[in-house]
């Protein structure tokens, strides 16, 4: 099967990390293509020895892009186009019909109750997102929370698989001698305890609430946030006039995988935390979470339903908070007074492993290229 994959862009995101992980364990010839900004994922993407290519989009009403794509998949003889996020959900899956190509699945990623991808969900953003998922075979929900917003949106059951998002567990486990080296390299204080924040630094995260709760911690508190945004000089701002700028540290967008580039990749900095801390108040699944408790960390969130929709005998180290400056503080103090623990990788996090998340993919995939899949029940014939 050779399967062309649709992503808005390949900066270091949640969505565009998930997708480079899919690739390296999914059984099919994969392609990608950007709508726009190729960036360290792509890369990434290209070390893998994927084929990568920019489409050069120049925004979302950039019509051209359209018949340039369906051209693409035309040329290319794909079996399927699997699109990921909102501008290439809407453009990809009329060019992959453009291009003579039935079977077309995208993933939602990143549908909340409010917004989408940092977008507001207007009854327009809606009725450009139905109108364009009437032409695939199957959505997939990395959640079944995601799945129930789905249906509530009018997306028909039948039309819906849940695929969790999942991760590499042996590259998370917990390395002791990796915490020293990566705290040694981040300047950090021998007795430091440090709380983590992962994720974009934007408005939706929420990561001012973490800055404010640092400032009403002791002194030997630090905040160690990672990931990049638009939102990184309010946060600094913030940190300078909360008095706590010499204890907040930045890293940018950090890798999955070590990619050359200066700094510690992503698992690292996991092993280098204390407590992850998530006060986002909307979330499609959580996936900093996951890997910050397959890392061993103990886990303070408002949202997470990779965590609410697990099974119930799969606990986790993990503590639902609401989304304020003192009950983050409180919920840090409180985990910090237990003392340290044993960081071993608990049975949620291994219910997201990548494998078992690749495997769940390869079904859909395998019904949607079926001439009789269930799925095209209502979709529009071409």
């Amino acid at each position: 099967m050779k399967v062309l994959h649709v992503i808005t862009g390949l900066g270091v995101g949640g969505a565009e990390q998930q997708l480079r992980l899919l690739v390296r364990h999914l059984p099919v010839d994969c392609d990608v293509v950007t709508l726009t900004n190729p960036g360290a994922v792509a890369d990434g993407l290209v070390a893998d020895g994927v084929r990568v290519t920019d489409l050069g989009m120049a925004g979302n009403r950039d019509l051209a892009a359209l018949p340039l794509l369906a051209r693409l998949i035309r040329s290319g003889g794909y079996d399927l186009v699997h699109t990921h996020l909102y501008r290439a959900c809407v453009y990809g899956r009329p060019a992959a019909r453009l291009a003579g190509v039935r079977a077309i699945v995208a993933t939602e990623h990143s549908l909340g109750d409010s917004q989408m991808e940092g977008r507001r969900l207007t009854r327009g953003v809606r009725s450009l997102y139905l109108a364009s998922e009437r032409l695939g075979r199957s959505t997939v929900a990395v959640s079944p929370t995601v799945a129930e917003r789905l249906r509530r949106w009018g997306v028909p059951a039948p039309r819906i698989a849940v695929v969790p998002n999942g991760i590499d567990l042996p590259r998370f486990r917990f390395d002791p001698d990796r915490r020293r080296r990566t705290r040694r390299r981040l300047g950090l204080p021998d007795d430091a305890y440090v709380i983590g924040g992962i994720g974009r630094l934007a408005p939706g995260k929420r990561f001012n609430v973490l800055v404010h709760a640092l400032a009403r911690l002791p002194l030997d508190h630090w905040l160690l946030l990672v990931g990049g945004g638009g939102e990184e000089n309010a946060l600094r701002r913030t940190a300078h006039e909360a008095g706590v700028a010499d204890r907040v540290l930045f890293t940018g967008e950090r890798p999955y995988v070590p990619d050359g580039t200066p700094g510690p990749d992503l698992p690292s900095l996991a092993s280098a935390m204390d407590v992850l801390a998530s006060p986002s108040p909307e979330e499609a699944f959580g996936l900093a979470i996951v890997e910050a408790l397959a890392s061993g960390l103990p886990v303070l969130y408002a949202s997470c339903p990779a965590i609410e929709d697990l099974p119930p005998q799969q606990s986790a180290p993990a503590r639902r908070v609401p989304c304020g400056v003192e009950e983050f503080a409180a919920a840090v103090a409180a985990t910090r007074a237990r003392g340290p623990a044993p960081r071993p990788v608990p049975e949620a996090a291994r219910h997201y492993c990548i494998t078992r998340s690749a495997a769940q993919l390869m079904g859909v995939y395998t019904a949607a290229v079926s001439p009789s899949s269930p799925s095209l029940q209502g979709a529009p014939s071409t």
